[in-house]
């Protein structure tokens, strides 16, 4: 299976992000992609290729022009303060408060932002813009014939909407994705996200749309982030309804569970009858994750690739979470062995 990875995502490296009433060391770190490529080579999986760039026009086609102004300039804006710690948000517009987008770096910071955990730093745009590029070039690579492809992202992009950035993630790589499978000629694109932590900005980027079935497996919001997104009772709204399956699982889950939800998804996606997947591959599932509550372990992660195989369409992995970083390669690469031994 072909690889596309870019050295580019050690661009951004966050001191901290607010957790737990407090500012920590960031959970999401370059070595993550480290050790995902590193157990790609041991494995020998497949080619490793870095990415074309295709510039900005398919990163507009899911994130709004201002967004993506904001984002590209920010850092700039502020050393131009003198300031040179990360960049994090400090007041968002609540329920209470007007929806309106200040002049002020950090007025449109938090206008842009849900969350203190997706910091802005010097490398952080082009780390961003680099992992949708590596995202989009293996999306080539199955337009041009590969039956799946391995895109090594990283930021993850799964909780980015169109305008704006959180958990970790700043553009939506999957959305832009499956953005240009349609624009290219496919009709029906799914997405499967089975990061532990429901993928709030993919899902609201194709709520009111068919031509892209959501589909994730998550822990529920009413205990775990992003809270206010992902419950089951959301299938869409106007032409997109009936084309959004949610499937929130309590903690502790293991495999007999999560595998159960799994078997849910990928029935809703035979029923859609896709031209071609898209998975948003978290592997925060992990029964150690610093972060997450369900109790998979290692070898599960194959039969998870094998079950996806046997949706047999073509298949595109999008890297998103999973901060266990010593299992992170492991496990990222046991789905995809499992995907191709079971399509051999």
């Amino acid at each position: 299976m072909l690889t596309i990875y870019s050295d580019d995502h050690h661009l951004h490296h966050g001191r901290c992000e607010l957790m737990d009433g407090q500012l920590m060391p960031c959970f999401e770190m370059p070595s993550r992609a480290d050790h995902v490529l590193q157990r790609v080579k041991d494995r020998e999986l497949g080619p490793v290729q870095a990415p074309q760039d295709f510039g900005l026009a398919p990163l507009q086609r899911i994130h709004s022009r201002d967004y993506l102004n904001f984002f590209k300039g920010a850092w700039e804006r502020w050393t131009e303060f003198g300031q040179d710690g990360d960049l994090l948000p400090y007041t968002w517009p609540a329920r209470t408060l007007r929806r309106v987008l200040p002049t002020s770096l950090h007025g449109q910071l938090g206008y842009y932002s849900f969350d203190g955990g997706a910091p802005i730093t010097a490398g952080t745009w082009q780390a961003a813009y680099s992992a949708a590029q590596v995202a989009l070039t293996a999306q080539q690579a199955i337009m041009q014939g590969a039956n799946a492809a391995f895109a090594l992202c990283r930021p993850p992009g799964h909780h980015a909407a169109s305008d704006l950035m959180g958990g970790y993630c700043y553009l939506n790589n999957a959305a832009i994705a499956a953005q240009a499978f349609l624009d290219q000629g496919h009709k029906k694109v799914a997405i499967l996200d089975v990061d532990y932590h429901h993928g709030n900005g993919t899902q609201s980027i194709f709520y009111a749309r068919s031509d892209v079935l959501f589909t994730s497996i998550h822990g529920h919001p009413e205990a775990e982030f992003p809270f206010f997104l992902g419950y089951a009772d959301e299938l869409g709204e106007g032409t997109g309804e009936g084309f959004n399956f949610n499937y929130p699982l309590p903690a502790g889950c293991g495999w007999d569970r999560w595998s159960a939800a799994l078997a849910q998804a990928c029935q809703q996606i035979e029923r859609y009858g896709a031209d071609v997947i898209v998975v948003s591959l978290g592997v925060d599932t992990f029964k150690d994750d610093p972060i997450s509550q369900f109790k998979l372990d290692s070898p599960d992660y194959l039969a998870m690739g094998a079950r996806i195989a046997h949706l047999g369409k073509p298949t595109l992995f999008v890297m998103e979470g999973g901060y266990a970083v010593e299992e992170i390669g492991v496990n990222a690469v046991n789905v995809l062995e499992g995907f191709a031994e079971s399509t051999q």
